[in-house]
């Protein structure tokens, strides 16, 4: 090949793509190589347009597509929708949710905020609880915190085993198939942030009189072990990202730009599912109102 082409072939960037992002599929049959979450950089900008006030605008435009699929998706009443958030303290679940549904009629909405379970939750298999919050017929369902956290928090305090973990993988990846072979759409974000925006973030929270209600001082005691976390958070993501509920990398650092890729992930799933308004009813055909 010439060099000439050679070159410019290099200088050609690639326009990224939002499965660049998607984790590869697990697969039970085959030896993976352990999912590398440090290998995504959180301060990655790929899906901004170059500005704030650019992002803003796409996102605002995005919010009216998905505000007209999610009013078919409740009108058909037929196929279900769950966005799992996932992420570090501070990486901005809330703040996603605000943003990218801003413009989302709230009807056929609901947001679950998973905290940690009641003595009567406890009392009961991991998942009974979450079954209970999965989307309804019509409904976009979004889990702030899930299920995932019975695999975060109890093996970084030991709480469970590593043969534990692996059972109870293998059971979300049930669950998930569960609802995907009911008709629910399944996408998990995962919130990736560095250690440094966390830091920013936390003290910024100390610093505000007004934003003291989120904070925690057990955030600082999770923040000591950052590194178990993210271990745990990689082995969770690479042992239950399928084809019927995928996991994506979110680079987070940014919040705009955080929101405006889950949006665009969120618009072509719901695009993909090629959702309608219900057919017209023949008994309304012609019928005059007085």
């Amino acid at each position: 090949m010439a060099k000439g082409k050679t070159k410019g072939k290099r200088d050609m960037a690639k326009k990224p793509e939002l499965d660049d992002f998607r984790v590869p599929f697990f697969d039970a049959g085959k030896k993976l190589k352990p999912f590398d979450l440090s290998a995504v950089d959180p301060s990655a900008k790929p899906f901004s347009l170059g500005s704030k006030d650019a992002d803003r605008e796409r996102l605002a435009a995005i919010g009216a597509q998905l505000d007209d699929l999610q009013e078919k998706l409740h009108a058909q009443r037929r196929q279900r929708v769950l966005l799992v958030l996932q992420g570090m303290d501070t990486s901005g679940k809330d703040g996603t949710v605000r943003a990218v549904f801003h413009d989302v009629d709230p009807l056929g909405l609901r947001i679950v905020p998973f905290r940690a379970p009641s003595e009567r939750e406890a009392a009961h298999d991991f998942l009974w609880r979450v079954h209970a919050q999965a989307p309804m017929a019509g409904e976009f369902a979004i889990f702030n915190r899930s299920h995932y956290e019975d695999v975060l928090v109890p093996r970084v305090l030991k709480q469970i085993d590593g043969d534990e973990c692996e059972r109870r993988y293998r059971h979300m990846r049930d669950f998930e198939s569960l609802l995907a072979d009911s008709g629910t759409t399944v996408v998990k974000c995962f919130l990736h942030i560095s250690k440094e925006e966390q830091r920013e973030r936390l003290q910024a929270r100390i610093d505000d009189p007004t934003k003291h209600w989120k904070f925690d001082v057990s955030d600082l005691e999770a923040r000591k072990q950052w590194d178990a976390y993210q271990d745990a958070y990689a082995d969770a993501i690479g042992a239950t990202s399928t084809e019927y509920a995928p996991w994506y990398i979110i680079p987070a650092d940014s919040k705009t730009h955080r929101n405006v890729m889950i949006a665009e992930l969120l618009l072509r799933t719901m695009q993909d599912m090629k959702l309608e308004f219900p057919p017209a009813k023949e008994s309304l055909k012609g019928v005059k109102v007085e």
